[in-house]
């Protein structure tokens, strides 16, 4: 049995919340075991993660959270740096799911959280649990 960190950037509680459930699902539907720790923002979940590691008590990870296309430039350093962050701990090794939802509106962001629709959380964490299943077979 895997045990997963999901590292959750709590800036939308509500579009988390359905995040959170669909990921919550899948480990559990999976039959592993998960806690959750949560972050500011979503520049925040790469940082979390890398710590989280050092620990040796995970054997995967979900980043949840959302980032809102805004008028400035920020959008893009928040969703860009984030997910270089996720990449960059998945190419040293680490098990990650990123479902860090990038969308233009609210709108987009419920219908892609909720679990009962896209559930990017549950596939966020059906990621990482199908790269520790392909991890551990290199073992």
């Amino acid at each position: 049995m895997a045990h997963v960190l999901i590292a959750e950037a709590r800036f939308y509680a509500h579009l988390n919340d359905m995040l959170l459930e669909g990921a919550r699902t899948a480990i559990e539907v999976a039959g592993h075991s998960h806690e959750t720790i949560t972050v500011p923002g979503a520049l925040e979940l790469p940082g979390a993660i890398a710590l989280a590691a050092e620990s040796g008590r995970f054997d995967a990870y979900v980043a949840l959270g959302a980032v809102i296309r805004g008028e400035t430039w920020h959008f893009e350093i928040v969703a860009g740096e984030s997910a270089r962050g996720l990449m960059a701990l998945t190419m040293d090794g680490l098990a990650v799911g990123n479902g860090i939802l990038t969308i233009e509106n609210e709108a987009q962001a419920i219908a892609r959280a909720n679990p009962r629709h896209a559930n990017k959380g549950g596939g966020a964490a059906e990621a990482a649990l199908a790269l520790l299943t392909l991890k551990n077979s290199f073992s």
